[in-house]
């Protein structure tokens, strides 16, 4: 009352004020810095159809035609940011749309309003229906041009003829870093001006200019270098109007991103040219034992068969017998400890210029050239192997089968290859532990190998293909990603090793229906768990066989289909070697599958030496770091620049790095330090069957919550 009782002859009340805003014909809304709604009057709700309560406190936006949501917001950062109001004063057209859906067309004047709850905008629209006939194709046209202009990622500028600007975008504006100060004065010579200042080289920018107004029908592509380092593309055609040349059209992209990207490529490639010699002996030997892996065994077996020979060769081909339970009971680690010791065995019982190499696995050879003993060099192997070995407190006694085969004339290292192996296995059939020379009879061997492939025609037409499952996680999610899919095959009630059946399946064609059955199995099994998160992913092998298909894609797809799956959701795991393939069908059956949003792995990378040059030409997506690159990681305080590097070309590239192989928590952290985006491995889970799936996850969020430990107390 005292209030009252003061105030002052001829002032207005608050309440004057609320009457005035109430009395005005026009709709006015007073919007918050989010674009919210905080006070509207009678006419904005006749208007626009809304009551008081529907429309403050929620987003201005509702009340706008499609095509004119986004500029008020932009129009209230100008403002606010000091811009001439000279340039807003004015008031301008625009659409509104009423709660019954029905849109209008308005004239709309805004203007800053600084109250007790912060900077506010004042919009005050006046509905301009009866003002002209409607005419909604067109304000459908220019709401559409207006929208595709401003949505653009390209900076516009339209010139008349008379070289006069006759429009811009926001988006060249924002580029180009013009005062809108600058723009409101109209005066054309002095935007030219700043443009100017902003290149490395204004008079060729104003060479271009004046050449093309020279030709009118003209059309230009270059390059603009600005002196703060970015680096524009500049794109130039005419404007025509019924044949007539009425100006110019000019368009603008930053491809600063772009070109800083392809250095990064560049330097990542020279960085491995200039580390060749390591990756060159690298792709020769084998990792964990330091041996000759097998493609130098290859070569140098190739190379010593060559010509007119001039002293024998032989072959002596061997494996571990039951190295799988060493690994069962012992774990991994002891595996790798006798692998060791084996390969430093073979090498002290033969000369220093005979060859010996690890195959893969428990899987030894060694070539003899020129040796007149090769029987005692094989007896020689394998009481050096048979003497006791201590492995993390346990003595173990290796036991070996070897195959020994010497060179016919004229035969083929395939073929002598193939001899050693045949022996091999007569070894193992004769009790084990002991080496067999080759004789022809041997061959009957080969009638076991056509029994694992009848019997794998069977089980893939009966349908006792399985799949089991191996987590891949994310360091960065600290979550599982993605399950690479791993067929399997149960035999008489024991698991056949994938290594033995899949080469039978790739040689008998059985390959292209097993590959089916495990999409069709992880489509299927995994649906539940990838219908909850469209980021994650099922990943397949498949091989060059495979891809021969020239229907494979569309069989991909079908399939995809048949299950409701999702083919963005499907990666597919391939070597290098489909990408030296001469067929074409292989390389257009990835580009129609990455078409449909199928993502392309290259597996094994970094064993192939060919490829790392030629990496940013292959269709793929992500590459995975073979697991021999992942061992070299023993306590984590190595230096390996080699897996610095390829990490960094993949990345550089726009591709995601994922590392197999992964067993150990320094491996983890390791990998995790160089940003490797993905990380697989017996650490987080073993592959597991459909009901196991709940199981690895399980273990690896164990693993992951273990890593995550080390590493923030690391």
């Amino acid at each position: 009352m005292a209030a009252q009782g003061s105030q002052e002859p001829g002032a207005v009340s608050g309440q004057d004020y609320q009457a005035v805003i109430d009395s005005l014909p026009d709709a006015l809304l007073v919007l918050a810095h989010d674009g919210t709604v905080v006070l509207m009057n009678p006419a904005a709700e006749r208007v626009f159809g809304y009551s008081r309560q529907e429309l403050v406190g929620h987003d201005h936006r509702i009340v706008l035609a499609e095509g004119y949501r986004l500029g008020f917001q932009r129009l209230f950062k100008a403002l606010r940011a000091g811009g001439p109001e000279s340039s807003y004063g004015s008031p301008f057209e625009a659409y509104g749309l009423r709660k019954d859906g029905t849109e209008f067309k308005g004239e709309i004047a805004c203007g800053l309003l600084d109250i007790a709850a912060g900077p506010c905008m004042s919009v005050s629209v006046r509905d301009m229906t009866h003002r002209e006939e409607p005419d909604d194709g067109l304000r459908e046209a220019m709401s559409l041009l207006s929208a595709t202009l401003e949505s653009t990622a390209d900076g516009i500028l339209v010139v008349g003829t008379d070289g006069q600007i006759a429009g811009v975008n926001e988006q060249f504006v924002s580029m180009w870093g013009i005062p809108r100060a600058l723009l409101a004065t109209h005066d054309d010579d002095a935007v030219i001006s700043y443009v100017l200042g902003l290149l490395k080289q204004p008079q060729s920018f104003l060479d271009k200019v004046r050449d093309l107004y020279e030709h009118p029908l003209a059309e230009s592509n270059d390059i603009l270098e600005f002196t703060d380092g970015r680096t524009f593309e500049r794109y130039s055609r005419p404007q025509k109007v019924a044949d007539k040349v009425v100006g110019r059209v000019w368009s603008f992209r930053d491809v600063t991103p772009r070109l800083a990207a392809q250095d990064q490529a560049k330097q990542a490639l020279a960085d491995l040219a200039e580390q060749a010699e390591q990756l060159k002996a690298l792709a020769f030997q084998d990792p964990l034992t330091g041996l000759a892996n097998r493609k130098l065994f290859h070569d140098q077996l190739a190379e010593s068969l060559r010509g007119k020979r001039t002293g024998t060769v032989d072959v002596l081909l061997l494996d571990l017998d039951d190295f799988k339970e060493v690994n069962d009971i012992l774990g991994h680690h002891a595996g790798d400890e006798m692998l060791t010791e084996v390969a430093r065995r073979l090498r002290s019982c033969v000369r220093p210029d005979d060859t010996v190499a690890r195959l893969g696995g428990d899987e030894f050879v060694v070539l003899l050239t020129g040796s007149l003993e090769p029987d005692a060099t094989a007896e020689r192997i394998v009481d050096s192997l048979n003497v006791p070995m201590w492995i993390d407190g346990t003595m173990l006694r290796p036991s070996l089968s070897l195959g020994l085969a010497s060179a016919g004339p004229d035969v083929a290292a395939s073929e002598l290859l193939r001899q050693a192996d045949v022996a091999m296995y007569a070894a193992k059939a004769a009790g084990k532990n002991r080496y067999m020379r080759f004789e022809p009879e041997m061959m009957t061997a080969l009638v076991q190998r056509t029994d694992m492939e009848a019997g794998l025609r069977l089980a893939v037409d009966s349908g006792q293909i399985m799949v089991h499952y191996q987590p891949v996680i994310s360091p960065k999610l600290g979550e599982v990603v993605q399950f690479e899919a791993l067929a399997r095959w149960k035999r008489d009630g024991e698991l056949v090793p994938p290594g033995q059946f899949i080469p039978t399946a790739e040689r008998s064609g059985l390959i292209s229906a097993i590959g089916m059955q495990v999409m069709r199995h992880s489509f299927t099994e995994l649906q539940p768990w990838l219908a909850r998160d469209a980021t994650r992913s099922v990943a397949v092998n498949i091989s060059g066989v495979q891809l021969k298909d020239c229907k494979f894609a569309d069989g991909v797809l079908r399939l995809a289909a048949s299950c409701g799956a999702d083919p963005r959701q499907l990666v597919l795991e391939v070597t290098e070697s489909v990408f030296f393939d001469p067929d074409a069908h292989v390389i257009r059956q990835l580009d129609l599958l990455r078409d449909a949003g199928v993502r392309v792995a290259l597996d094994d990378f970094g064993t192939g030496y060919s490829s790392l040059g030629r990496l940013q030409e292959l269709p793929v997506d992500a590459v995975k770091i073979d697991r021999s690159f992942v061992s070299m990681v023993r306590t984590g305080a190595e230096k390996l620049p080699i897996l610095n590097s390829m990490i960094n070309m993949a990345h550089s590239l726009g591709l995601t790095v994922t590392a197999e192989g992964i067993e150990t928590g320094a491996q983890a952290s390791y990998l995790t330090n160089l940003h490797c985006d993905s990380l697989q491995g017996y650490l987080f889970s073993h592959p597991e069957p459909e009901s196991g799936l709940e199981l690895a996850l399980l273990r690896s969020a164990d693993a992951i919550d273990e890593m995550q430990g080390v590493h923030f107390e690391g």
